[in-house]
């Protein structure tokens, strides 16, 4: 919008407009945009939720030094989504297509938190959606922004292939038919890459909801996440770079950096509050929408396979899950104390704070290792 208005109308008349044609500039700007509004429209949100009474419910089994964060206001992920959608408008080219497509799955995968959250208050109690439920909504929230994907594939703008860490010449295409030339692999070239978007974006999505579990943990780990999403894209959009770390050329990347910062901006402000003790929470609304927008992100930059480096700690987060689950059903024993695996470390006696520090130190280390596998390929 601004963009529009600023370089492309009036950069003519005022040539210090011409200053917005730069994507490092619009993505301070929007990063300042997301930050402001997050932290100016916190205290608003707050007193309206404990209003309306719209509070946590916590878990029954979980640590009990949680039963005082009973009531805390929640679905504070509805300021993080305001705070990435507003700026992503306002500063970016509109007329890319992979920022709608960033946008889909933002707003796809947190109205599938919204519908779990609003079910949760309404029936007072911690269960919301169930398994299955959950499960296929993000699916469905997964296929749409797929289905965008080819889209954009059908139009030369976006391509199927993989960037494989540490392997600069293997380069598979998830649309088998591109490289054998058979119609009669169609059918099976829409399942692979269906499947495996649907891996990438739910899991990204799930990953995130579970870790959402301490005060500041899920979100802290956003910032920086989001900032390492941000350098990555912008390398991806700059020629010069693109070319020197032999990265996917994807049209629009620039523009995605655009949004990855107001992603950035937006959970800093958010983290405001959030950080412990909590003022308010985000919600399952909050931490689907961040992992589907950071999943979509990684899928539109062809960084799929290094997404969960830099959201390491999501990753454990979730195998922790996964492997406790696993576990009981199968031996009917527990690896951990609890999971996910920040609770392990609380029941070990761990103070939170202390939990949370060492986690984000973990996900910047993470992040880190991360962008210096670019090179080291």
């Amino acid at each position: 919008m601004l963009y529009w208005l600023f370089y492309e109308k009036l950069h003519h008349v005022y040539s210090p407009f011409r200053v917005f044609q730069y994507s490092t500039v619009r993505t301070a700007m929007a990063s300042i945009t997301a930050l402001l509004l997050s932290i100016v429209l916190g205290p608003w949100l707050i007193s309206r939720l404990r209003q309306y009474q719209i509070g946590q419910h916590i878990r029954e089994d979980g640590p009990k030094s949680h039963h005082k964060k009973a009531g805390t206001p929640t679905m504070g992920g509805l300021l993080i989504c305001l705070s990435i959608v507003v700026p992503t408008l306002m500063w970016t080219n509109l007329r890319a297509p992979s920022i709608w497509v960033a946008l889909t799955g933002l707003i796809s995968f947190g109205a599938v938190g919204l519908l779990d959250d609003y079910l949760k208050i309404r029936r007072k109690h911690n269960q919301g959606l169930t398994v299955a439920q959950k499960f296929m909504l993000e699916v469905m929230a997964a296929m749409l922004v797929g289905v965008l994907l080819l889209a954009m594939n059908a139009r030369g703008v976006y391509s199927t292939s993989l960037n494989v860490p540490f392997a600069k010449n293997f380069k598979p295409d998830l649309l088998i038919h591109a490289w054998l030339h058979n119609p009669w692999t169609y059918p099976l070239a829409f399942v692979i890459f269906f499947v495996f978007l649907i891996l990438v974006l739910v899991g990204s999505s799930d990953a995130v909801n579970l870790t959402d579990g301490l005060d500041g943990l899920a979100i802290g780990l956003m910032v920086i996440a989001a900032g390492a999403m941000t350098i990555l894209s912008f390398l991806s959009g700059n020629a010069d770079f693109a070319r020197y770390l032999e990265l996917a050329r994807t049209p629009g990347a620039s523009e995605l950096t655009i949004y990855c910062g107001a992603m950035a901006g937006a959970s800093l402000g958010f983290l405001w509050y959030n950080a412990h003790p909590a003022e308010i929470f985000m919600g399952d609304v909050g931490a689907l929408a961040l992992g589907g927008g950071l999943g979509t992100v990684a899928v539109l930059l062809k960084q799929e396979l290094l997404l969960p480096f830099i959201g390491g700690v999501y990753v454990i987060e979730a195998v922790s899950v996964i492997l406790q689950v696993g576990s009981y059903k199968l031996r009917k024993k527990r690896i951990f104390k609890m999971a996910p695996i920040h609770h392990h470390f609380e029941q070990l006696g761990w103070a939170e704070s202390k939990v949370i520090t060492r986690f984000w130190i973990a996900g910047l280390i993470m992040a880190l290792f991360a962008l210096t596998t670019l090179k080291l390929r």
